[in-house]
């Protein structure tokens, strides 16, 4: 959806800014020579000049021969606008909704997001090629990427393995690289989805460290819903799944674990499927006090 919106974006942008260009280096000095010409030829005609009612003929003639058409006019008044927004979405920051709750207790469903959408690199708009590097995710990261199973949808998980690593959830336990990632219980968390309460954690992966929500007492199969590429590098157990993440992609879960579809169900997300950052909630139109940063 996000991709459609940019490449509209982009659509509106070319088609002003080619009017835009035409009417600045073209059409304007155009306009001023027909109505100088127009003015010429009403100057050459001394009758009634210096009465009111020669001025006003005068300026009405100038009017006319200067008038702009109503589409150049809405076009060159749009295309900085347009182009301050594609600029901004493009290659600073993003605005996204969040729709679900799988990233409960960090982020809940009606938050209003920002996405840093260069501290990865640079990407050209559209065709989303990244043409400079300027660094790359890290655990623990929130990120926005197109669902690889359908890259029109934007998804939002929390960064748990990089290109290398090997990811195992077992008895709803963490580990990376062969090391426990730590969490302590920090209370309950009232889960609407469920209309229920779910244990809070403080977990701690790497620098960062954040709440996710876990009922150790629940079970939980996890199965793959398709034939993902790379599936090969994943195996499932009764209680739990290992994969070695491949070159170029990440392995990303939700805070809301018993309540996430992430990649322990449709596999690694492309390093290209990358948006960006989410880094801000701008606004949460049920709770106006959620605005402010987040891990």
């Amino acid at each position: 959806m996000s991709w459609d919106f940019a490449l509209i974006l982009f659509i509106l942008l070319v088609i002003t800014g080619i009017v835009w260009a035409v009417d600045f280096f073209y059409l304007r000095s155009r306009r001023q020579r027909r109505a100088a010409a127009e003015m010429a030829v009403f100057d050459s005609n001394p009758q009634g000049v210096g009465t009111l009612e020669a001025a006003q003929r005068r300026q009405e003639a100038y009017d006319r021969a200067h008038r702009v058409p109503w589409w150049v006019e809405y076009c060159v008044s749009f295309f900085p606008v347009i182009l301050f927004v594609f600029v901004l979405r493009s290659f600073i920051v993003e605005p996204f909704r969040i729709p679900s709750g799988s990233m409960l207790p960090t982020l809940q469903n009606g938050d209003l997001i920002l996405v840093n959408k260069f501290e990865y690199g640079i990407r050209l708009p559209v065709i989303d090629k990244k043409v400079i590097e300027l660094g790359s995710p890290k655990r623990g990261d929130v990120l926005v990427f197109r669902y690889p199973v359908d890259p029109k949808v934007d998804y939002i998980k929390r960064v748990i393995g990089l290109p290398g690593d090997e990811v195992l959830y077992q008895n709803k336990t963490l580990y990376v690289n062969g090391q426990q990632v730590p969490h302590t219980r920090a209370g309950d968390f009232y889960e609407p989805d469920r209309s229920s309460y779910v244990g809070r954690y403080t977990e701690q992966l790497g620098d960062a460290k954040y709440s996710i929500l876990l009922n150790k007492q629940a079970s939980q199969g996890l199965m793959p819903i398709i034939d993902f590429p790379y599936r090969t590098h994943c195996q499932y157990m009764q209680n739990g799944v290992r994969c070695s993440v491949p070159d170029g992609h990440y392995f990303m879960m939700g805070d809301n674990r018993d309540n996430s579809l992430d990649s322990r169900y449709w596999g690694f997300v492309p390093e290209q499927n990358i948006v960006g950052r989410a880094f801000f909630i701008w606004m949460n139109f049920s709770e106006p006090s959620r605005i402010g940063g987040f891990q």
